[in-house]
């Protein structure tokens, strides 16, 4: 695994993904993946931004509490498939609270760079329509831990649910072996590494020169 050790510039990141291959239509689906609480949304959020906007699907927003991991039938239908011919999709995404989904639909448009993140974005029905699978270097004990902590004692009953539910499912369907870069947290941003699958392409992302540039 070819590291470097100094954060990498998101613009630069961005760059990068954007000269991808499109992978769903003509969209260039990446997923961001990883445990609960590693800081997926908010790196997604950062990353979206250096794409000058690029739409975020959350799959917060299209599981359930009775279908914590049972969602992809859903994706496909409403977000795959449309943007798969060039349309954008419309989906109903799930209230945590009032435990529904819609009523109205969001949408989603085919844009050049779409984001999906969360838990279970690089899973296996869904990596042949995804351009890069990027997978956030958290250890597990260590993001549970900060997602506890971040929504406190009120959701302590979800969570006791959520962490045996999140290892059945990386350990029949992980996502870390097929993660061509690999986002590390650092006090300056974020580190970008080759992943287990990534290729000599991937590796360039990470290694190109470039002036000193904000990470966050």
């Amino acid at each position: 695994m070819t590291r470097n050790r100094r954060p990498t510039p998101l613009p630069r990141l961005a760059r990068a993904l954007r000269a991808l291959p499109p992978s769903c239509g003509p969209v260039r689906l990446v997923a961001v993946d990883g445990h609960a609480g590693s800081g997926k949304s908010t790196f997604a959020a950062r990353l979206a931004e250096a794409l000058d906007g690029a739409p975020v699907l959350r799959l917060d927003d299209i599981a359930s509490h009775e279908a914590l991991f049972d969602w992809t039938g859903r994706l496909r239908r409403q977000v795959l498939t449309p943007l798969s011919r060039g349309e954008a999709a419309h989906y109903e995404a799930y209230d945590w609270h009032t435990r529904r989904f819609g009523p109205a639909s969001r949408p989603l448009p085919a844009a050049p760079v779409v984001l999906l993140e969360g838990v279970g974005a690089g899973r296996r029905l869904l990596r042949p329509s995804l351009a890069r699978l990027l997978w956030m270097e958290q250890p597990r004990d260590a993001a549970w831990a900060r997602g506890r902590r971040r929504d406190g004692p009120a959701q302590s009953d979800f969570w006791d649910g959520w962490e045996p539910a999140e290892r059945q499912h990386f350990a029949e369907d992980p996502s870390r072996p097929y993660a061509q870069l690999l986002v590390r947290e650092v006090p300056e941003g974020y580190e970008v590494l080759t992943g287990p699958a990534g290729t000599a392409r991937d590796a360039q992302i990470i290694t190109q020169s470039e002036g000193r540039s904000a990470t966050r």
